[in-house]
């Protein structure tokens, strides 16, 4: 046979109660995922020779393969995207700067206005196989200015 407690007793019963709930439950409930991104700086430079320099941030986390920061640089709307470089990144949630420079065919990338793609890719082993993993993506209009 049960007594019945008296009201500010099960008042107290039922704070207990939940305080031991909120401390029984893990840390991570409500900790959000580190945010992952890629930036561009809206400038850039080429040289006479055609090297292009680009650079920006970004932030991984979870990376479980190799890990790149690559760039593409063009400059009309339909026009051909031209590969520069690639930085080795780290996925540790952090954020980190990265900077590409790359040679494009003399002539192909002048001074002025362009756009610039910046990815973070991972090649993640999946059945014996490294596929693409993609943790971030941004397009971004760009200033290009000459350099010796």
């Amino acid at each position: 046979m049960s007594v019945p407690l008296p009201k500010p007793l099960a008042a107290l019963g039922t704070a207990t109660g939940a305080a031991l709930l909120l401390l029984a439950a893990p840390a991570a409930v409500g900790a959000a995922e580190p945010v992952e991104s890629v930036s561009v700086v809206p400038a850039g430079t080429v040289a006479a020779d055609g090297t292009v320099t680009l650079s920006g941030t970004y932030r991984c986390s979870g990376g479980v393969g190799p890990v790149l920061v690559s760039s593409s640089v063009r400059q009309t709307p339909d026009g051909p995207r031209r590969g520069i470089g690639g930085t080795l990144a780290r996925c540790d949630g952090l954020e980190h700067t990265w900077q590409n420079t790359g040679r494009v065919p003399t002539g192909t990338v002048e001074p002025g206005a362009a756009q610039v793609e910046a990815t973070v890719m991972e090649m993640r082993p999946q059945g014996g196989l490294p596929l693409p993993h993609f943790h971030a993506v941004h397009e971004q209009d760009v200033t290009l200015t000459a350099t010796d």
